[in-house]
């Protein structure tokens, strides 16, 4: 348990060094939160897409997983799915003791429920996005994911910082 506790603490310390030291020299001029926000949030992002590729072609291999004879999964869920699994607990740790240190004073039961809360908030107002943006407003289909990603991002940082996160008093 000390060891781990030890490694918790110089993992922790190690990201919040070295992306102190990029915003330093060429982002100081956005809030030191909002950029480990967005850098945390950009790399939780990539990692995802980058498990539901590997997800999706590699170990589902495009087809659909059969459970039982009426329950089946079809291969982009799966690999959804997958990728969540590991992202999900990545991105609260960052935002747990990178991004909003200073402020989530509270059991860290509540801060995961909470934030698990919001992302799912997120998941659901980014379909939405997607289909408004390519159903009504016949924008194309990337351009729109692009648009939804800052909708989306700026929704969650939001409520992260309000919600998820809010300092006790």
């Amino acid at each position: 348990m000390i060891l781990l506790r030890k490694l918790h603490l110089a993992a922790k310390d190690l990201i919040i060094t070295i992306l102190d030291y990029i915003h330093k020299i060429f982002f100081h001029f956005i809030p030191i939160k909002t950029f480990r926000y967005a850098s945390c949030g950009g790399g939780v992002a990539a990692l995802n897409i980058f498990i539901y590729f590997i997800s999706y072609n590699f170990i589902f291999r495009k087809k659909i997983i059969q459970f039982t004879e009426t329950l089946a999964v079809t291969p982009h869920i799966a690999a959804f799915i997958v990728a969540f699994l590991i992202t999900f607990p990545l991105g609260f740790y960052l935002n747990m003791y990178v991004v909003f240190s200073q402020q989530a004073n509270r059991k860290r039961r509540i801060h995961l429920f909470r934030y698990f809360l919001v992302v799912l908030l997120c998941i659901v107002l980014n379909y939405i996005c997607i289909k408004f943006f390519v159903e009504k407003l016949h924008f194309y289909p990337t351009p729109s994911a692009l648009l939804t990603t800052v909708v989306v991002s700026v929704f969650s940082y939001v409520l992260q910082q309000v919600f998820s996160f809010r300092k006790k008093i």
